[in-house]
């Protein structure tokens, strides 16, 4: 911008000069009073101008930053949408004398040719929102450009020296080292690597021989005397940058193999082809737990190997003739599981050949690996669970439905009533298994509601006590003043009842179980067992027992689905798997402590909802009541499963409505093209061949708009919820379903007389 007002500044007065002699040359000396006004007309005009443009409005919060910035010693500038500089601090001032006069490109390219097209690509990345940074190696050394928008596309440049973030990392001792970008270039190096090179780096490709990968490895040094094979320890730095130290191998003779690695922070072994240890440092015997040295001990004897013995292992890298690959092994005679990566390098010296290895902490790798299995597992077994309760849950419907449609016609005094009971009974048996099947993938529908948690523990009193038995005491302590929770109480019940089992369960000789609810307020968040708890108000609910305990080994895969430590026909290995599904599904969190010998605690965190308790709903009340009242109205009946189809419409048509069946939503949208044809509400199913439920009801509303909808589905994740915002006026029914279940919510949605005009919406939990 700067340029710009000295180029307009000299074009005016240029202009206005030539102008003038032009006119003294015509000899139209009549009209020079008339041009000399005019000059010092455009004299202040000019200057007007200039102070206009100077003063362009400037994004506010790049204009706070100028203070702050000015005693930086880091450079820094402001750059307009033309790339002129607006504004610089005192040290780009004084590092870049020309950049007011010549521009950012003009002003460095002394230093680098990349500056100029550095600065264009971070100009068109910190234009996506994003901060932008570069590395480069110039004339004056290695630099970071880093670049942020502002509003006005106008931008902040910061052109920093890595020597002052990086080489002050790196060490200064007879270790060589270097910081490289991630494309490669060679940020720092110490003086002991430029020793060994006889020159400064300027590339990767100019340190060693082949780039090496990434992570500890081996890899060949280019020296100034001859190429050396080198064993590579590589720390992560910001901006995708790493540092590397370079460990030398040949140079490591016995008397004194590891002297002058004895204090770096590298973990490095010298081992024979027995395996026994010959030298260590002290990085290493620290991560071994080693009290000396370790000579002559067997490596196998520390570590174990994950997928071969380490003594096969250490044979296959005497004889390969290539860089070995890292391996990841298993620490023993440790309390936690704990891992190393050891990086092996074949070495010859005076007495023969040795191994040279580089060892590193990858026990945190190992466990996020765990995780990450883990989560894949759960995934899986969660879609295969999905696919199992959907036709699980259709056939139990079609059971379940018939069987209470044969119980209409049957009294407690008729000789099959008992055994129909058994049929009712065991499918909801059924229903409840595949519940707890999509309970641990976190794939229930659930129904929340507000409640009190001490008048849930009273009212499962009797139960529990019956369930721990004579030998267990049950004890419930409740604070006097807790606040609400928000939950399923159904399933709430049911994760009390598996940790109050499993309590009894770990108390053969019996003991006491202590049932224990207080209020937790966490001024700031709180991490364990690697989860987090957001601050906030929390209902802590506590299930200690004084039974045998669990080792620490399996503390961390009890909420597995599946794993139990119960003999084969005790347990199904579900009901804590279960429990921590429902407790994450319901927004809380679950965690167990346990001291082998002395008991265990399992706290569960709801968060607090501060308002009152709701009693039993109005809805469900008319619900009850509409169940046993005959209905009337027209009902469109969608379902591809012919039984579960065949049951719902007798059960509607029993209760008095006038049911259209349709096996799929293409046989529906062709019913409705009949305009003399009144529905008053669709009940459809929602995954179907072809057009699915959620489709057809869309495409059937633009011609009958306000039509109530029941959709009814055996998967509690379906396509739904992603259509609640288009399809307000909806009801969720979870399959299985009681002939109770379907009368009452079709009469919730229709009404006891006509067909209404306008229905009450649904409550936030009724819609899927």
């Amino acid at each position: 911008m700067i340029q710009r007002r000295k180029k307009a500044a000299l074009a005016c007065s240029g202009g206005i000069g030539i102008g003038l002699a032009t006119v003294l040359l015509s000899g139209y000396a009549e009209t020079i009073g008339i041009l000399v006004s005019l000059t010092l007309l455009a004299v202040p005009l000019l200057q007007e101008a200039q102070r206009l443009w100077a003063t362009r409005p400037t994004d506010p919060k790049l204009t706070a930053v100028f203070s702050f910035l000015e005693d930086d010693r880091v450079p820094s500038l402001a750059l307009d949408p033309d790339q002129d500089v607006i504004w610089m601090n005192s040290a780009a001032r004084h590092a870049y004398p020309d950049l007011a006069t010549k521009g950012v490109a003009k002003a460095l390219e002394g230093l680098s040719k990349e500056i100029a097209p550095a600065v264009r690509r971070l100009r068109r990345a910190a234009s996506l929102g994003r901060v932008a940074d570069e590395a480069l190696v110039t004339r004056h050394g290695h630099v970071r450009l880093v670049m942020r928008g502002y509003k006005g596309d106008t931008h902040l440049l910061r052109i920093e020296p890595v020597a002052m973030r990086e080489e002050a990392s790196l060490s200064h001792g007879p270790v060589p080292m270097l910081s490289v970008s991630r494309s490669g270039t060679v940020l720092a190096m110490n003086e002991a690597l430029r020793r060994h090179l006889g020159k400064r780096a300027r590339r990767v490709e100019d340190v060693f021989v082949a780039p090496p990968a990434i992570g500890d490895t081996s890899a060949v040094l280019r020296s100034e005397s001859a190429d050396m094979p080198v064993l590579l320890h590589q720390r992560p730095l910001s901006a995708g940058r790493r540092e590397i130290a370079v460990i030398p191998t040949p140079e490591m003779t016995p008397a004194a193999p590891l002297d002058g690695l004895e204090t770096i922070p590298v973990a490095v072994l010298k081992l024979s082809k027995t395996g026994a240890i010959l030298d260590s440092n002290r990085a290493a015997r620290q991560l071994l737990n080693m009290t000396n040295t370790g000579e002559g001990a067997l490596f196998s004897e520390l570590v174990t190997g994950l997928g071969r013995s380490v003594s096969e292992w250490l044979t296959d890298a005497f004889q390969a003739h290539h860089p070995l690959q890292p391996e990841v092994m298993r620490l023993r005679d440790t309390a936690q599981e704990s891992y190393l990566q050891v990086t092996l390098s074949r070495t010859d010296g005076p007495n023969g050949a040795a191994l040279m290895a580089v060892l590193h902490d990858a026990t945190e790798l190992k466990t996020l690996e765990a995780q990450f299995v883990q989560s894949q597992k759960m995934q899986a077994i969660g879609q295969l669970a999905g696919g199992v309760a959907h036709d699980f849950n259709n056939l139990l419907t079609a059971i379940s439905g018939h069987c209470d449609l044969i119980l209409l016609r049957h009294d407690q005094g008729d000789p099959d009533y008992g055994d129909l009971l058994q049929i009712n009974q065991n499918a909801n048996r059924a229903a409840s298994l595949v519940g707890q099947l999509l309970a641990f993938s976190r794939k229930q529908t659930l129904q929340p509601e507000i409640l009190d948690i001490r008048d849930t523990l009273s009212d499962l009193t009797h139960l529990l006590n019956r369930l721990v038995g004579e030998k267990v005491q049950l004890t419930l302590v409740n604070e006097p003043d807790l606040a609400h929770l928000r939950a399923d109480k159904r399933q709430l019940e049911q994760v009390l009842m598996n940790l109050v089992v499993n309590a009894r369960d770990a108390m053969p000789d019996g003991g006491e179980i202590i049932v224990e609810t207080k209020s937790v307020n966490l001024d700031e968040p709180v991490t364990r067992a690697r989860v987090t708890l957001p601050a906030g108000d929390y209902i802590c609910v506590t299930v200690t027992d004084q039974g045998v305990g669990i080792p620490r080994d399996k503390i961390g895969k009890i909420f597995e689905p599946f794993y139990t430590t119960k003999r084969t026909g005790e347990g199904t290995g579900l009901g804590l798997s279960t429990a921590y599904g429902i407790v994450k599904q319901s927004g809380g969190f679950i965690f167990a402590e346990s001291v082998v010998g002395k008991g265990t605690a399992f706290e569960l965190f709801f968060p607090a909802h501060h308002a009152v308790a709701s009693a039993t709903p109005v809805g469900v009340m008319q619900d009850e009541a509409r169940g046993n009242s005959a209905g009337e109205g027209v009902v469109l009946l969608v379902e591809d499963e012919a039984p579960v189809r065949a049951f719902a419409a007798r059960a509607l048509r029993l209760n008095g409505f006038t049911v259209l069946e349709a096996e799929n939503g293409e046989m529906a949208l062709h019913l409705l093209e009949n305009p003399s044809l009144s529905v008053d509400l669709f009940v459809s199913d929602v995954v179907m061949p072809g057009v699915d439920g959620p489709t057809w009801v869309r495409e059937a509303l633009k011609s009958r708009e306000g039509t109530p909808v029941v959709f009814m589905s055996g998967y509690a994740e379906d396509l739904l919820p992603g259509a609640e915002a288009e399809l307000p006026n909806s009801t969720f029914l979870q399959k299985p379903f009681s002939l109770k279940q379907l009368t009452a919510t079709v009469h919730s949605r229709i009404g006891t007389g006509a067909a209404p005009t306008a229905l009450p919406e649904p409550a936030p939990s009724e819609v899927a």
